[in-house]
């Protein structure tokens, strides 16, 4: 695996340490304004040697922790400290290239007129701003690390459809996802998300997978809190990609298997119904609609579930629910479907924990991998709704794209 990140950290290496040289131009600038001419000779120099210590110690940790996926507190609190002021540099950098880029067009200019004066200097001004506009991420992630992270959101959509049965008319479910329980830090603050869940009084409850970071036993100090759920029309799960165990050098087949087993436990325990492959039947008075659960399929993630499967014993004229953990499903397998599934409902990309939603207007850097990565979609007269996930991972924290708690009303048209 390690071998398969070469690449990658060279590019990180190269480019970190260059946006560090460029970023010291401008501290040198602003150093320079000092009084204290230490200072002043000192400061850049300094930056330089504590990022590039930073970023070593960063590659160090993720060489001995990854490879066992191992819960380490250093090692996320290097990480999360790398890329807060990553981001900070490049906000320093790009305001620092216009600056720059400006000089080069005057200096160019003067060449053009005969007037060799040279390239200006860098704008005291210009620098001052971009190190005072620098300070705006490293705010950001402050507050996703601290607050961000447990701002439970709740979101609503109203879906309308002439097949969905008459008494079915107003029926809610609501959905939760990825809650990467290895990744709690505050009890109280899950309950809390867990609290505000059951004060929207849905009818039904699914959660779309993720369970876990890795291991089964991470959901143990939480399946008092995840069993407080309630709905009267059930409570139902399906398994998603950390689900399996794949990310982790087990020293046996046999303790993977048996980690997957101990997961499938916790979601009885926790008194979820557990879909696998499969369907069951929500019944109102005389009518009903099918739910179906696969397992994990996902490009690039795992192609296990069986939509064939799920779907055997229903009527191509009911109306269906179906929970698939990756969305990438729905776009390689339901929405041209032969057989209509009126509502997919996934999670997985969490929305890259990392983005901005103002009004209907949301952006993140995850819509380059993923066309469908948050929120509703609809093609062919068939619906998806991917969860922004209700945990976190690999960045401790979240900034503009909180965790949800998605709340889906259906009615008749």
């Amino acid at each position: 695996m390690l071998r398969r990140m070469m690449l990658p950290l060279a590019i990180l290496v190269s480019v970190s340490l260059l946006l560090d040289w460029y970023v010291s131009l401008g501290l040198a600038t602003v150093a320079a304004a000092m009084e204290n001419t230490e200072a002043a000779r000192y400061i850049p120099c300094g930056w330089m040697i504590f990022s590039a210590a930073l970023l070593f110690l960063l590659i160090y940790l993720f060489g001995t922790v990854f490879p066992k996926r191992r819960e380490n507190r250093l090692f996320s609190i290097v990480m999360n400290t790398f890329l807060a002021l990553f981001v900070a540099k490049l906000v320093f950098a790009i305001i620092l290239l216009g600056g720059d880029v400006y000089r080069m067009m005057a200096a160019v200019g003067s060449l053009a007129v005969g007037n060799d004066a040279g390239m200006p200097e860098r704008s005291l001004w210009l620098s001052s701003f971009g190190l005072l506009m620098s300070a705006v991420p490293l705010l950001a992630f402050a507050y996703g690390l601290t607050k961000g992270k447990y701002r439970y959101t709740v979101h609503r959509t109203t879906l309308y459809f002439d097949e969905l049965p008459e008494v079915f008319d107003g029926f809610k479910i609501a959905q939760i996802s990825d809650i990467h329980s290895g990744s709690f830090d505050d009890p109280e603050a899950v309950a809390k998300g867990v609290a505000l869940l059951n004060a929207q009084k849905p009818d039904l409850f699914v959660f779309t997978g993720d369970m876990v970071n890795n291991k089964a036993e991470e959901i143990v100090p939480y399946i008092d809190i995840f069993s407080k759920v309630e709905a009267p029309y059930g409570r139902f799960s399906i398994l998603g990609n950390h689900d399996y165990g794949d990310y982790v050098a087990w020293p046996t087949i046999q303790l993977k298997a048996q980690n997957l087993a101990d997961l499938k436990r916790h979601h009885a325990e926790i008194g979820y119904r557990l879909l696998l492959d499969e369907h069951v039947w929500i019944n109102k008075g005389d009518f009903k609609i099918a739910l179906l659960g696969i397992e994990n399929w996902g490009k690039g993630f795992g192609e296990r579930g069986d939509l064939k499967k799920a779907l055997q014993g229903v009527d191509e004229k009911e109306f269906k629910v179906l929970l698939s953990h990756d969305p990438s499903h729905w776009d390689a397998q339901v929405k041209n479907n032969p057989v209509k599934i009126h509502l997919t409902l996934s999670g997985h990309t969490h929305g890259m924990q990392f983005g901005i939603e103002i009004g209907k207007f949301k952006w993140s850097p995850v819509k380059y991998r993923y066309a469908n990565w948050a929120g509703i979609a609809e093609e062919n007269g068939r619906y998806l709704y991917v969860n922004r996930g209700f945990g976190f991972l690999g960045f401790q924290g979240r900034i503009g794209i909180w965790p949800e708690i998605t709340i889906i009303e259906l009615r008749k048209r």
